[in-house]
């Protein structure tokens, strides 16, 4: 096992961060060929391709097996939650909604986890934990208003609500990750995509569309597949796990949403509003006040 080393953990999260900024642009483009259905498709399929040969290159094939029920049920349950409900809900808001609004709206998960973990695992919700979530509200509301005062003058309220519930999905996931910590993570990633293939094959089966094959859409899903989802995990496993100080190193992701902006406004020529970046400042300066306070909450704790 190597070393930890921060800075090779700051070189991985680089790369992810750059890839994750382009996911919500990769997202419009692979949109503008196939629809929402087509896309979570074939992005799960290149997705699992890719992390079948990253098991195969680390030789933990051997790995991927299920030692009781318990496995099973867990592997169901996050392959339900992310990536096939997450994306499937994800892609649809994008389908309906500028990428400069849909982007930040998902990003509001790192709160709705707190406010879920206190209502379903009896986690302690504090006052901070309150302030935070209306703060983000409050910035949910400004993104989704284009600049307009009617909020829904011009975004499409439907995409709105799935945007938002594409984050109240991801928090799920993780509350039921919480549980299934014994397995590797290369291999439970794999496994979920893997599943998420064969339930979007099987609604594909049911609605009648079956996939098709269309050469710039199939394109935009294997970067989807490669950047959003398989090789990104994993390098972002790697940088945690050589990390000497973890904190520092998820201070990166606070970088992904303006990133998405830049390359938004340059590939997709979408013109940033004003209350994109308000809205936005204020969602990630929420969930950096709330983290903040958790960790003096903690330092101060005497147990």
């Amino acid at each position: 096992m190597k070393e930890k080393s921060q800075s090779r953990a700051y070189f991985y999260a680089l790369f992810v961060v750059l890839f994750w900024g382009t996911s919500a642009t990769a997202f419009k483009i692979g949109l503008r060929y196939i629809d929402p259905i087509q896309l979570l498709f074939w992005s799960s399929l290149s997705s699992t391709a890719i992390l079948f040969t990253i098991l195969a290159f680390q030789r933990k094939l051997n790995l991927l097996k299920f030692s009781g029920k318990k496995d099973i049920l867990l592997s169901l349950a996050e392959s339900l939650l992310n990536p096939f409900l997450y994306y499937l809900v994800l892609f649809k808001a994008y389908s309906l909604l500028p990428a400069q609004v849909a982007q930040p709206l998902n990003y509001i998960w790192p709160i709705v986890l707190v406010v879920m973990a206190a209502l379903l695992l009896k986690h302690p919700l504090h006052f901070t934990d309150v302030i935070a979530l209306i703060i983000s509200l409050v910035g949910v509301a400004l993104i989704s208003s284009q600049g307009n005062i009617n909020i829904f003058a011009k975004s499409n309220p439907l995409g709105v609500i799935l945007a938002v519930v594409s984050s109240v999905i991801w928090a799920a996931f993780w509350i039921v990750n919480m549980y299934d910590k014994n397995r590797n993570e290369e291999v439970k990633l794999f496994i979920s995509f893997a599943m998420a293939t064969a339930f979007t094959f099987i609604l594909m089966a049911m609605t009648g569309n079956l996939p098709i094959i269309n050469i710039k859409g199939i394109a935009a899903s294997a970067y989807i597949g490669a950047f959003e989802m398989g090789i990104t995990f994993v390098l972002w496993l790697k940088a945690l796990n050589s990390a000497t100080n973890t904190a520092r190193l998820s201070n990166f992701s606070y970088l992904v949403p303006f990133i998405a902006l830049v390359f938004v406004n340059l590939v997709l020529h979408e013109k940033i509003v004003w209350t994109t970046i308000a809205g936005l400042l204020l969602i990630v300066g929420a969930i950096m006040f709330q983290q903040l306070f958790t960790k003096n909450e903690v330092k101060n704790d005497p147990l």
